[in-house]
């Protein structure tokens, strides 16, 4: 008995996204937003030990790290650490933005820089992967059967037309990178790395719903 409360426990906590926030004002802050969509109210950690604690114990589905959490060390390690357990939404100045480029650019880390009226803006993006978190991600599940079978077709103009202008435009911005600042330039870099990783998404999504049997595209 005790061990099935036990499992329970545990698998209710894993749906509860994990917050490490050292400054008390801005977690309670920060967990108020996010109860208003979550399941569940979200998990707090003061420290980068405790934080460190329950990623490993409860595999959340998204966690907000707060850079003072860290004490002023590089982010490279901690957020290496964390990303291979749970998507991340970093909460950090502007400038260490340009420490965290790669890790944007595909996909692991979301930023937030704390500045101005923050919290909402974080809160909406732990949202968002919780959201994601519960989609499934089959190719087969209903979701996608429920498409008409020129989906492929679809994915490729809807979007891939309008993307192709950000980035003809980005880089057009970048080919005059000697009139722009070097953290404006990382920035325009970021924006074709992440251009360029869902340009190649939907060529693959658009290619194995092509691929599909049509039985399963008219089911």
């Amino acid at each position: 008995m005790e061990d099935t409360c036990s499992k329970k426990a545990m698998n209710s906590a894993a749906r509860r996204p994990l917050v490490g926030v050292a400054d008390p004002l801005i977690a309670r802050q920060l967990a108020q937003q996010i109860e208003q969509f979550a399941a569940a109210p979200p998990l707090i950690a003061s420290t980068l030990e405790r934080l460190r604690e329950l990623s490993s114990r409860i595999w959340p589905p998204v966690i907000l790290l707060d850079d003072e959490l860290l004490g002023g060390m590089r982010l490279a390690e901690p957020l290496r650490y964390f990303t291979a357990t749970a998507p991340v939404i970093l909460l950090a100045p502007l400038e260490r933005q340009t420490e965290v480029a790669r890790p944007v650019a595909e996909g692991d880390l979301e930023f937030v820089a704390r500045a101005g009226d923050f919290i909402p803006l974080a809160a909406s993006l732990v949202e968002r992967r919780l959201r994601w978190a519960s989609t499934p991600e089959s190719l087969l599940s209903p979701q996608w059967a429920e498409l008409a079978e020129d989906a492929g077709a679809i994915f490729r103009h809807e979007i891939n037309n309008p993307l192709t202008g950000i980035l003809g435009n980005a880089e057009m911005l970048l080919a005059h990178r000697e009139r722009l600042t070097t953290v404006d330039t990382q920035r325009l870099e970021t924006v074709v790395g992440l251009a360029v990783r869902l340009r190649e998404t939907v060529r693959r999504l658009s290619n194995d719903w092509d691929a599909q049997p049509n039985s399963l595209k008219s089911a």
